[in-house]
């Protein structure tokens, strides 16, 4: 309502994980480490530290 947003990391109903963050894909696809790809429908997004470990809580191990 703010108008401001945050990163967030949330479980969707099919039991996969959606991110919010900032789309950083033009700037560090070129720095992927040799064993990453990406296809061209996917993007590399960005959160802060602290927003990961936060979720981790809410994350089940198995």
């Amino acid at each position: 309502m703010s108008g401001e947003s945050c990163p967030d990391l949330f479980e969707l109903s099919d039991g996969n994980f959606a991110v919010i963050g900032t789309d950083r894909t033009e700037d560090l696809e070129a720095s992927l480490p040799p064993d990453a790809a990406r296809a061209d429908y996917e993007r590399i997004v960005v959160i802060t530290r602290d927003s990961l470990l936060r979720a981790k809580r809410d994350i089940p191990n198995a």
